[in-house]
């Protein structure tokens, strides 16, 4: 939806006027409680028109309160909100009901929709000259008022914008005929992002707009945003998305609002080091505080000190007192020990799967060696999930082979946990129930504990868990089955960013092997050691992560194109697990040595940029000129030249 303001403030008893210069919105001092709790304690904040602020706090801070109140979609308790004059504040919630009689990209079309009205009273007036001799002068006016309005727009380029927006969030040209009562909810909500996109609002509000994008529709909304001047405010648990599209981190914490210059990474580091400054201040405090309290009660035992001793108690009464809130710390995770897997975990070949006429994909082939950790990546209706249900036998297929190797225990995490938790159990209940053994049994409390679950928390029933909830029980379920490969179909899912945090440490601490679909693009580029991309006639191989996968494809399309890599796109590789051209399944004795080559080389920069990057941490931490900073001054250097050295042979290699 698009708020459309002139001159309203949203205050309680008086209007503010705006005085900040240059700002589109102004908080101030703005207070709201529910009952007892203080969800905001006079949080002040001003939204200048090109600031990209990622708004962030744990479940429950009132992140997305805060875009309602600023839209003014919910009251407040005290303090104002104003916005200037003139201006237009676009929102869009996390869910949101589109009905619509409409085609896709008719109701696209309404974005404009003075351009809309303006077509509409033509075509009125248009047929009343054609049915009406004497229509009067008013009419004739009105007409030439009316078209001389509708050639200020150009249509043909408004036309074009539309088809660009909804083709960026992945609407195919057929689509675009379809009545909008036949999409589902996530293509709904696309569609309403669209229709915002398109409205050119002066300040944007997003609360978790990419819920329904898939990766590629992420992309492209990611390069959209970074590209525009406009500003907004985002709610997202998607760390990358924060990364790269905000320059601000505004956080909500205890009531309070903080705003951090830099990305979600600068946010974090200076959230830390806060931490520890607070910390230190807390302990000075502390130990200040006991010293005091000393003197006071050796004065108190004295009678001719007995004033001074309640005098300093007084004092001490009034003292501001630091409170700090420790962060969890590293979570260990204990998994049962499964079987050792052979060498080939998965072997997948000639697969192909349709659905009454409709092709979903063929000629799918690839293999999968124990303790890979492979992303399946596709264009939504690919048949990424139809894939893994085929593969764990819960689906048949229409021809081709899929065998699983020795000793290899598979385990499938559903992307629709309704389907696979039993709404009337306990969390415990739910767990303990699916565990082989007594001994894994024993496990389960520290594990549920370790993904957000403490205390009598697990005696929770499943059906009042919001998605993020049965997400992260269904992973403990997972996670304790004792499988050694594991098909996890969008395990982010409805988690939020402390979550996926806990979910990615548990992953990387598992010992086996990953075959997993996400669309988000930091778990993808933390966790993958490969990408196999799934298109309607195969599929392809590309080591390393997806930021490797997406230079590979530039590569080959600047091959494929007959362009020569330049200088410029050659330093454009990624920073982990680069790799080049995609590696076919299958090849004679070259493709195997030139993807063993590849595989050595890659291995081998991974390996320097880690050191690198550990003696480069440490450097700081040594005395300047000593014989160890003299001594790893020099390995740096070494360091950084084996690693030019290692990037001009893959080049070699890759090209």
């Amino acid at each position: 939806m698009v708020v459309s303001y002139r001159i309203i403030v949203y205050t309680k008893g008086n209007i503010s006027s705006l005085k900040t210069k240059d700002a589109v919105i102004i908080v101030r001092d703005l207070n709201l409680a529910f009952g007892q709790r203080q969800l905001f304690d006079n949080i002040s904040l001003t939204l200048q028109p090109d600031q990209k602020i990622g708004l962030v706090g744990r479940n429950g801070s009132g992140k997305s309160t805060l875009l309602k109140i600023i839209a003014g979609q919910q009251k407040f308790d005290d303090g104002s909100i104003t916005i200037e004059r003139g201006k237009t504040v676009a929102y869009m919630p996390q869910e949101v009901v589109l009905a619509s009689d409409k085609t896709v990209f008719d109701e696209a079309f309404t974005a404009f929709d003075h351009v809309v009205a303006l077509q509409q009273e033509l075509a009125k007036i248009e047929d009343l000259l054609s049915h009406t001799h004497d229509v009067g002068q008013a009419v004739l006016d009105r007409y030439a008022d009316a078209t001389h309005e509708m050639s200020q727009y150009n249509v043909h380029l408004i036309t074009q914008r539309v088809h660009e927006i909804l083709s960026g969030l992945g609407f195919r040209e057929a689509d675009l005929s379809k009545p909008v009562e036949q999409l589902s909810v996530g293509w709904k909500m696309r569609l309403v992002l669209a229709k915002l996109l398109l409205q050119d609002a002066d300040f944007y509000l997003f609360d978790e707009p990419t819920n329904h994008l898939d990766i590629v529709a992420k992309d492209w909304f990611l390069e959209f945003l970074k590209a525009s001047k406009k500003g907004f405010m985002l709610v997202s648990h998607d760390r990358y998305f924060l990364d790269h599209a905000c320059s601000i981190i505004f956080e909500l914490e205890r009531g309070k609002g903080t705003l951090y210059y830099g990305n979600y990474t600068t946010y974090l580091a200076q959230k830390e080091q806060n931490q520890t400054m607070l910390e230190k201040a807390y302990e000075a405090q502390q130990k200040d505080i006991a010293k005091r309290m000393e003197t006071i009660n050796r004065f108190r035992a004295k009678a001719s000190k007995a004033g001074m001793a309640q005098s300093m108690l007084k004092s001490l009464d009034k003292m501001e007192r630091i409170e700090i809130e420790r962060e969890p710390g590293t979570v260990a995770f204990s998994f049962p020990q499964g079987r050792r897997a052979g060498k080939i975990v998965l072997h997948v070949d000639n697969v192909s799967k349709r659905f009454e006429d409709k092709k979903i994909f063929e000629h799918v082939s690839f293999e999968i060696a124990r303790d890979e950790r492979v992303a399946l990546v596709a264009a939504n209706g690919v048949g990424k999930t139809t894939l893994l249900h085929c593969i764990m036998g819960k689906m048949p297929f229409d021809s081709g082979t899929v065998s699983v190797g020795h000793n290899v225990d598979p385990v499938l995490f559903e992307q629709d946990q309704d389907r696979s938790l039993t709404p009337t159990k306990t969390i415990l209940d739910e767990v303990e129930d699916s565990c082989k053994t007594s001994e894994i049994r024993a496990r389960v409390r520290a594990m549920l504990g370790a993904f957000l679950f403490p205390g009598d928390d697990v005696r929770k029933k499943i059906a009042v868990l919001s998605g993020g909830e049965k997400n992260r029980v269904a992973m403990v379920k997972v996670l304790l089955a004792q499988g050694n490969l594991l098909l996890l179909d969008e395990p982010t899912n409805h988690l939020d960013l402390p979550s996926k945090e806990i979910l990615l440490s548990a992953l990387q601490q598992f010992t086996g092997t990953l075959l997993f679909v996400s669309h988000d693009r930091s778990f993808l580029d933390s966790l993958a050691t490969r990408i196999i991309e799934l298109t309607p006639t195969g599929a392809k191989s590309y080591p390393g992560n997806y930021e490797s996968y997406l230079y590979q494809k530039k590569v080959n399309e600047q091959l494929a194109s007959g362009k020569v890599a330049t200088a410029e796109n050659q330093t454009q590789r990624p920073s982990h697990g680069a790799s080049a051209a995609a590696v076919p399944e299958k090849g004679g004795r070259e493709a195997y040595e030139l993807r063993k080559k590849r595989a050595n080389l890659e291995s081998r920069i991974a390996k320097l940029e880690r050191e690198l990057e550990d003696l480069t941490e440490k450097f700081g931490e040594l005395e300047y000129d000593s014989k160890e900073y003299l001594a790893a001054d020099e390995r740096l250097t070494l360091l950084r030249q084996q690693l030019r050295n290692a990037y001009t042979e893959w080049e070699k290699w890759s090209l």
